[in-house]
Protein backbone atom coordinates (compact mmCIF):
# COMPACT_ATOMS: atom_id res chain seq x y z
CA UNK A 1 0.00 0.00 0.00
CA UNK A 2 2.75 2.40 0.89
CA UNK A 3 4.54 1.57 -2.36
CA UNK A 4 1.41 2.34 -4.39
CA UNK A 5 0.94 5.67 -2.62
CA UNK A 6 4.61 6.50 -3.23
CA UNK A 7 4.26 5.63 -6.94
CA UNK A 8 1.18 7.83 -7.32
CA UNK A 9 2.95 10.72 -5.60
CA UNK A 10 5.98 10.27 -7.88
CA UNK A 11 3.84 10.31 -11.00
CA UNK A 12 2.02 13.44 -9.86
CA UNK A 13 5.30 15.14 -9.00
CA UNK A 14 6.86 14.30 -12.37
CA UNK A 15 3.75 15.52 -14.21
CA UNK A 16 3.73 18.71 -12.17
CA UNK A 17 7.44 19.30 -12.89
CA UNK A 18 6.91 18.68 -16.60
CA UNK A 19 4.05 21.14 -16.66
CA UNK A 20 6.21 23.77 -14.97
CA UNK A 21 9.00 23.14 -17.46
CA UNK A 22 6.63 23.43 -20.41
CA UNK A 23 5.19 26.64 -19.03
CA UNK A 24 8.70 28.10 -18.71
CA UNK A 25 9.60 27.18 -22.31
CA UNK A 26 6.28 28.12 -23.89
CA UNK A 27 6.74 31.94 -23.89
CA UNK A 28 10.01 31.65 -25.85
CA UNK A 29 8.79 29.19 -28.49
CA UNK A 30 5.40 30.86 -28.94
CA UNK A 31 6.79 34.39 -29.24
CA UNK A 32 6.39 35.92 -32.67
CA UNK A 33 9.37 38.02 -33.68
CA UNK A 34 8.94 41.09 -35.88
CA UNK A 35 11.46 41.31 -38.71
CA UNK A 36 11.81 44.62 -40.51
CA UNK A 37 12.30 44.51 -44.29
CA UNK A 38 12.05 46.70 -47.37
CA UNK A 39 12.12 45.73 -51.01
CA UNK A 40 15.76 45.56 -52.10
CA UNK A 41 16.09 43.26 -55.13
CA UNK A 42 17.74 40.79 -55.43
CA UNK A 43 17.92 40.44 -51.63
CA UNK A 44 14.30 41.12 -50.70
CA UNK A 45 11.50 40.99 -53.28
CA UNK A 46 7.75 40.83 -52.83
CA UNK A 47 6.11 38.02 -54.76
CA UNK A 48 2.42 37.07 -55.09
CA UNK A 49 2.86 34.28 -52.57
CA UNK A 50 5.06 36.19 -50.12
CA UNK A 51 8.67 37.31 -50.19
CA UNK A 52 11.73 35.96 -51.98
CA UNK A 53 15.35 36.93 -52.54
CA UNK A 54 18.75 36.11 -51.11
CA UNK A 55 18.13 37.59 -47.64
CA UNK A 56 14.75 35.88 -47.36
CA UNK A 57 16.14 32.49 -48.41
CA UNK A 58 19.14 32.69 -46.11
CA UNK A 59 16.93 33.59 -43.16
CA UNK A 60 14.63 30.64 -43.86
CA UNK A 61 17.68 28.36 -43.87
CA UNK A 62 18.90 29.83 -40.56
CA UNK A 63 15.45 29.56 -38.99
CA UNK A 64 15.28 25.84 -39.72
CA UNK A 65 17.65 25.47 -36.78
CA UNK A 66 15.93 28.08 -34.60
CA UNK A 67 12.30 27.20 -35.25
CA UNK A 68 11.07 30.72 -34.43
CA UNK A 69 7.70 32.21 -35.23
CA UNK A 70 8.08 35.50 -37.08
CA UNK A 71 6.31 38.08 -39.17
CA UNK A 72 7.64 40.65 -41.63
CA UNK A 73 7.02 44.36 -41.27
CA UNK A 74 7.54 46.30 -44.49
CA UNK A 75 9.10 49.77 -44.67
CA UNK A 76 9.07 52.14 -47.61
CA UNK A 77 12.61 53.50 -47.32
CA UNK A 78 15.98 52.51 -45.94
CA UNK A 79 15.91 55.43 -43.51
CA UNK A 80 12.61 54.23 -42.03
CA UNK A 81 13.92 50.68 -41.69
CA UNK A 82 17.11 51.78 -39.94
CA UNK A 83 15.12 53.95 -37.54
CA UNK A 84 12.83 51.01 -36.74
CA UNK A 85 15.83 48.85 -35.85
CA UNK A 86 17.48 51.57 -33.76
CA UNK A 87 14.34 52.30 -31.76
CA UNK A 88 13.41 48.64 -31.23
CA UNK A 89 10.23 48.94 -33.27
CA UNK A 90 11.28 45.62 -34.82
CA UNK A 91 13.25 42.80 -33.22
CA UNK A 92 15.77 42.79 -36.05
CA UNK A 93 16.13 43.15 -39.82
CA UNK A 94 17.44 40.65 -42.38
CA UNK A 95 17.84 43.26 -45.11
CA UNK A 96 21.35 43.67 -46.58
CA UNK A 97 22.53 46.36 -44.19
CA UNK A 98 26.19 47.33 -44.61
CA UNK A 99 28.19 47.43 -41.39
CA UNK A 100 29.69 50.90 -40.86
CA UNK A 101 31.29 52.69 -37.92
CA UNK A 102 28.41 55.13 -37.70
CA UNK A 103 25.78 52.39 -37.68
CA UNK A 104 27.65 50.32 -35.09
CA UNK A 105 27.19 53.18 -32.63
CA UNK A 106 23.42 52.94 -33.04
CA UNK A 107 22.76 49.22 -33.52
CA UNK A 108 24.34 45.77 -33.38
CA UNK A 109 25.12 43.39 -36.24
CA UNK A 110 25.31 39.68 -36.77
CA UNK A 111 28.03 37.70 -38.48
CA UNK A 112 28.24 39.06 -42.10
CA UNK A 113 26.49 36.77 -44.56
CA UNK A 114 27.41 38.49 -47.85
CA UNK A 115 30.48 40.42 -49.03
CA UNK A 116 30.06 43.02 -51.74
CA UNK A 117 31.48 46.33 -53.00
CA UNK A 118 30.32 49.90 -53.46
CA UNK A 119 30.46 50.42 -57.21
CA UNK A 120 29.96 53.16 -59.81
CA UNK A 121 27.41 52.96 -62.63
CA UNK A 122 27.30 55.29 -65.62
CA UNK A 123 25.62 55.48 -68.99
CA UNK A 124 27.64 54.16 -71.89
CA UNK A 125 28.71 56.73 -74.46
CA UNK A 126 29.35 56.21 -78.17
CA UNK A 127 32.94 56.44 -79.39
CA UNK A 128 32.06 58.96 -82.10
CA UNK A 129 30.36 61.28 -79.65
CA UNK A 130 33.31 61.07 -77.26
CA UNK A 131 35.71 62.11 -80.05
CA UNK A 132 33.52 65.02 -81.17
CA UNK A 133 32.98 66.14 -77.60
CA UNK A 134 36.71 66.17 -76.86
CA UNK A 135 37.61 67.93 -80.12
CA UNK A 136 35.05 70.62 -79.38
CA UNK A 137 36.08 71.02 -75.78
CA UNK A 138 37.21 74.46 -74.67
CA UNK A 139 40.64 73.11 -73.71
CA UNK A 140 41.30 71.86 -77.25
CA UNK A 141 39.86 74.94 -78.98
CA UNK A 142 41.81 77.31 -76.73
CA UNK A 143 45.03 75.43 -77.57
CA UNK A 144 44.33 75.89 -81.28
CA UNK A 145 43.65 79.61 -80.80
CA UNK A 146 46.95 80.05 -78.94
CA UNK A 147 48.75 78.21 -81.75
CA UNK A 148 47.20 80.44 -84.41
CA UNK A 149 48.20 83.48 -82.37
CA UNK A 150 51.85 82.32 -82.14
CA UNK A 151 51.93 81.59 -85.89
CA UNK A 152 50.67 85.08 -86.57
CA UNK A 153 53.24 86.68 -84.24
CA UNK A 154 56.22 85.02 -85.96
CA UNK A 155 54.71 85.72 -89.39
CA UNK A 156 54.42 89.36 -88.43
CA UNK A 157 58.02 89.51 -87.14
CA UNK A 158 59.54 87.96 -90.27
CA UNK A 159 57.44 90.31 -92.42
CA UNK A 160 58.84 93.33 -90.53
CA UNK A 161 62.42 92.31 -91.44
CA UNK A 162 61.75 91.09 -94.98
CA UNK A 163 59.10 93.45 -96.37
CA UNK A 164 61.62 95.91 -97.92
CA UNK A 165 64.69 93.81 -98.81
CA UNK A 166 62.72 90.72 -99.88
CA UNK A 167 59.80 92.37 -101.56
CA UNK A 168 59.24 89.55 -104.03
CA UNK A 169 58.43 87.03 -101.31
CA UNK A 170 57.23 89.14 -98.38
CA UNK A 171 56.35 92.36 -100.12
CA UNK A 172 53.12 94.21 -99.98
CA UNK A 173 51.61 96.51 -97.47
CA UNK A 174 49.02 95.83 -94.85
CA UNK A 175 47.03 92.61 -95.05
CA UNK A 176 48.76 91.35 -98.22
CA UNK A 177 52.21 91.40 -96.60
CA UNK A 178 50.95 89.96 -93.31
CA UNK A 179 49.24 87.17 -95.25
CA UNK A 180 52.58 86.19 -96.84
CA UNK A 181 54.27 86.21 -93.43
CA UNK A 182 51.51 84.09 -91.91
CA UNK A 183 51.79 81.57 -94.77
CA UNK A 184 55.54 81.26 -94.28
CA UNK A 185 55.12 80.84 -90.50
CA UNK A 186 52.50 78.08 -90.92
CA UNK A 187 54.55 76.19 -93.52
CA UNK A 188 57.70 76.40 -91.39
CA UNK A 189 55.89 75.18 -88.27
CA UNK A 190 54.50 72.11 -90.05
CA UNK A 191 57.96 71.40 -91.56
CA UNK A 192 56.36 71.16 -95.00
CA UNK A 193 59.02 73.50 -96.39
CA UNK A 194 57.70 74.39 -99.86
CA UNK A 195 60.71 76.65 -100.38
CA UNK A 196 58.60 79.35 -102.02
CA UNK A 197 59.55 81.77 -99.25
CA UNK A 198 62.78 82.07 -97.26
CA UNK A 199 64.13 84.96 -95.16
CA UNK A 200 67.06 86.86 -96.65
CA UNK A 201 67.86 89.38 -93.92
CA UNK A 202 69.81 88.64 -90.75
CA UNK A 203 66.89 89.63 -88.57
CA UNK A 204 64.50 87.48 -90.62
CA UNK A 205 66.78 84.45 -90.35
CA UNK A 206 67.14 84.87 -86.58
CA UNK A 207 63.35 84.93 -86.29
CA UNK A 208 63.16 81.84 -88.55
CA UNK A 209 65.74 79.96 -86.45
CA UNK A 210 63.90 80.67 -83.20
CA UNK A 211 60.59 79.77 -84.79
CA UNK A 212 61.84 76.43 -86.16
CA UNK A 213 62.98 75.24 -82.74
CA UNK A 214 59.80 76.47 -81.07
CA UNK A 215 57.70 74.82 -83.77
CA UNK A 216 59.18 71.41 -82.98
CA UNK A 217 58.06 71.72 -79.36
CA UNK A 218 54.63 73.09 -80.30
CA UNK A 219 53.97 70.37 -82.87
CA UNK A 220 54.88 67.67 -80.33
CA UNK A 221 52.51 69.15 -77.76
CA UNK A 222 49.73 69.55 -80.31
CA UNK A 223 50.11 65.94 -81.44
CA UNK A 224 49.83 64.76 -77.83
CA UNK A 225 46.70 66.90 -77.35
CA UNK A 226 45.04 65.50 -80.46
CA UNK A 227 45.89 61.93 -79.43
CA UNK A 228 44.36 62.59 -76.02
CA UNK A 229 41.26 64.13 -77.59
CA UNK A 230 40.79 61.15 -79.90
CA UNK A 231 41.06 58.64 -77.03
CA UNK A 232 37.61 57.41 -76.05
CA UNK A 233 36.77 58.64 -72.58
CA UNK A 234 40.16 60.31 -72.27
CA UNK A 235 42.29 60.23 -69.15
CA UNK A 236 40.46 63.30 -67.83
CA UNK A 237 37.30 61.17 -67.49
CA UNK A 238 38.89 58.26 -65.67
CA UNK A 239 38.15 57.74 -61.98
CA UNK A 240 41.30 56.72 -60.18
CA UNK A 241 40.43 57.95 -56.68
CA UNK A 242 37.55 59.23 -54.60
CA UNK A 243 38.68 62.81 -55.28
CA UNK A 244 37.94 62.31 -58.99
CA UNK A 245 34.23 62.03 -58.16
CA UNK A 246 34.19 65.79 -57.57
CA UNK A 247 34.26 66.31 -61.34
CA UNK A 248 30.88 64.61 -61.79
CA UNK A 249 27.30 64.98 -60.64
CA UNK A 250 26.79 62.04 -58.29
CA UNK A 251 23.63 60.36 -56.98
CA UNK A 252 23.16 57.60 -54.42
CA UNK A 253 20.42 56.05 -52.29
CA UNK A 254 19.48 58.10 -49.25
CA UNK A 255 20.65 56.78 -45.84
CA UNK A 256 22.76 54.08 -47.51
CA UNK A 257 26.36 53.25 -46.67
CA UNK A 258 27.23 54.78 -50.05
CA UNK A 259 25.86 58.09 -48.82
CA UNK A 260 27.90 57.81 -45.62
CA UNK A 261 30.97 57.17 -47.77
CA UNK A 262 30.33 60.24 -49.94
CA UNK A 263 29.65 62.39 -46.87
CA UNK A 264 32.90 61.18 -45.31
CA UNK A 265 34.89 62.42 -48.32
CA UNK A 266 32.70 65.52 -48.72
CA UNK A 267 31.54 64.58 -52.22
CA UNK A 268 28.45 66.55 -53.22
CA UNK A 269 25.60 64.29 -54.28
CA UNK A 270 21.86 63.99 -54.79
CA UNK A 271 19.62 61.23 -53.42
CA UNK A 272 17.23 58.69 -54.92
CA UNK A 273 14.94 56.27 -53.12
CA UNK A 274 16.34 52.94 -54.38
CA UNK A 275 18.45 51.17 -57.00
CA UNK A 276 15.75 51.19 -59.68
CA UNK A 277 15.31 54.96 -59.32
CA UNK A 278 19.07 55.46 -59.59
CA UNK A 279 19.28 53.51 -62.87
CA UNK A 280 16.35 55.50 -64.26
CA UNK A 281 18.15 58.68 -63.26
CA UNK A 282 21.20 57.67 -65.33
CA UNK A 283 19.05 57.22 -68.43
CA UNK A 284 17.86 60.82 -68.12
CA UNK A 285 21.25 62.20 -67.01
CA UNK A 286 23.89 60.39 -69.11
CA UNK A 287 26.83 62.43 -67.80
CA UNK A 288 26.20 61.67 -64.11
CA UNK A 289 27.25 58.77 -61.87
CA UNK A 290 25.18 56.48 -59.67
CA UNK A 291 27.04 55.01 -56.68
CA UNK A 292 25.52 52.10 -54.79
CA UNK A 293 25.91 48.41 -53.86
CA UNK A 294 27.34 46.43 -56.77
CA UNK A 295 24.96 43.40 -56.70
CA UNK A 296 21.94 45.70 -56.64
CA UNK A 297 23.32 47.72 -59.58
CA UNK A 298 23.97 44.55 -61.58
CA UNK A 299 20.51 43.19 -60.82
CA UNK A 300 18.66 46.38 -61.79
CA UNK A 301 20.60 46.76 -65.04
CA UNK A 302 19.79 43.16 -65.98
CA UNK A 303 16.16 43.40 -64.84
CA UNK A 304 15.56 46.55 -66.90
CA UNK A 305 17.50 45.04 -69.85
CA UNK A 306 19.90 47.98 -70.00
CA UNK A 307 23.17 46.08 -70.47
CA UNK A 308 23.80 47.98 -73.72
CA UNK A 309 23.13 51.37 -72.12
CA UNK A 310 24.41 51.24 -68.52
CA UNK A 311 27.74 49.89 -67.31
CA UNK A 312 29.19 49.23 -63.86
CA UNK A 313 32.84 50.27 -63.70
CA UNK A 314 35.40 47.64 -62.76
CA UNK A 315 36.99 49.95 -60.20
CA UNK A 316 35.10 49.86 -56.90
CA UNK A 317 35.20 52.33 -54.02
CA UNK A 318 35.09 50.08 -50.94
CA UNK A 319 34.27 46.60 -49.67
CA UNK A 320 30.90 46.05 -47.95
CA UNK A 321 29.81 43.44 -45.40
CA UNK A 322 26.05 42.72 -45.29
CA UNK A 323 24.65 41.57 -41.93
CA UNK A 324 21.41 41.22 -40.00
CA UNK A 325 20.87 44.32 -37.88
CA UNK A 326 19.54 44.48 -34.28
CA UNK A 327 18.66 47.13 -31.72
CA UNK A 328 21.60 47.98 -29.49
CA UNK A 329 22.35 45.31 -26.85
CA UNK A 330 19.85 42.84 -28.31
CA UNK A 331 20.20 39.33 -26.86
CA UNK A 332 18.94 37.74 -30.08
CA UNK A 333 22.38 38.00 -31.70
CA UNK A 334 23.73 35.30 -29.40
CA UNK A 335 20.95 32.96 -30.54
CA UNK A 336 21.09 33.77 -34.26
CA UNK A 337 24.86 33.89 -34.80
CA UNK A 338 25.59 30.20 -34.02
CA UNK A 339 22.79 29.11 -36.34
CA UNK A 340 23.89 31.55 -39.05
CA UNK A 341 27.52 30.46 -38.90
CA UNK A 342 26.71 26.74 -38.99
CA UNK A 343 24.29 27.28 -41.90
CA UNK A 344 26.95 29.17 -43.86
CA UNK A 345 29.11 26.03 -43.79
CA UNK A 346 26.53 23.90 -45.61
CA UNK A 347 26.48 22.95 -49.30
CA UNK A 348 22.96 24.35 -49.59
CA UNK A 349 24.28 27.78 -48.58
CA UNK A 350 27.15 27.57 -51.08
CA UNK A 351 24.78 26.73 -53.94
CA UNK A 352 22.53 29.62 -52.96
CA UNK A 353 25.44 32.07 -53.01
CA UNK A 354 26.54 30.82 -56.42
CA UNK A 355 23.12 31.69 -57.83
CA UNK A 356 23.50 35.30 -56.72
CA UNK A 357 27.15 35.85 -57.75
Amino acid sequence: MIKKIFSVISIVFIGFASAIAQDSIQPTTSKTYTIGIRQTPPFVEQAPNGFSGLSIETWEMVNKKLGWNYEYKIYGSLAELLTAVETGEVDFSINPITVTDNRMRKMDFSQPYFISHTAIAQKKKSNAWAVVKNLWSWEFISALLVLIGVIFIFGFLVWLFERKKNDAEFGGKGFKGLKEGFWWSAVTMTTVGYGDKSPQTTGGRVVALVWMFMAIIIISSLTASIASALTVESINNEINSVADLDRFNVVTVGSSSSQEFLDLYQIKHDEVTNGAAGISYLIENPNDLFIYDEPILDFEIERQELEDEIQVLEKTLKKDYFSYSFPKNSTLIKEINPSLISTMKTMEWSRLMENYN
